[in-house]
């Protein structure tokens, strides 16, 4: 069982149990989120579109991080131009903590709902010879 999950503007193929580093998130350390699937797989069953408004993907953060530091050279020769600047991304570490699919009023009255039998098909009713005699 596995969904894949959109946030930050990218999207990650999560399972229960794991964790993952993505943009930063506004909430605290330790907060609950609900991230927004975009699939979901459990098994032969395969659900997107409207089948997903009974699917949640929960994680909890972990950690606030900041990624490693990119330098940017700018260089542009016989001219003297030189720039030398440096990036940081801010990033939260979570972990799925549970990929649930919600049981809907209508599958339950379908599956409590008896099977009727299928009509039989009837055939014409079959014509005495008459003489007119």
């Amino acid at each position: 069982m596995y969904s894949i999950v959109k946030t930050g503007g990218k999207q990650y193929r999560v399972e229960e149990g794991q964790t993952l580093l993505i943009e930063r998130l506004p909430d605290d350390e330790g907060a609950t989120v609900k991230l927004p699937p975009l699939l979901y797989v459990d098994g032969e069953d395969v659900f997107d579109g409207d089948a997903l408004a009974e699917v949640t993907v929960e994680a909890t953060i972990v950690a606030h991080e900041r990624g490693p530091k990119l330098r940017i050279v700018k260089f542009k020769p016989k001219r003297g131009y030189k720039r030398r600047t440096g990036h940081r991304q801010e990033l939260t570490r979570v972990k799925v903590t549970a990929i649930k699919r919600a049981a809907t009023k209508a599958a339950g009255r379908r599956a409590a709902a008896p099977k009727e039998p299928e009509p039989a098909v009837a055939s014409a009713p079959e014509e005495t010879a008459s003489d007119g005699s």
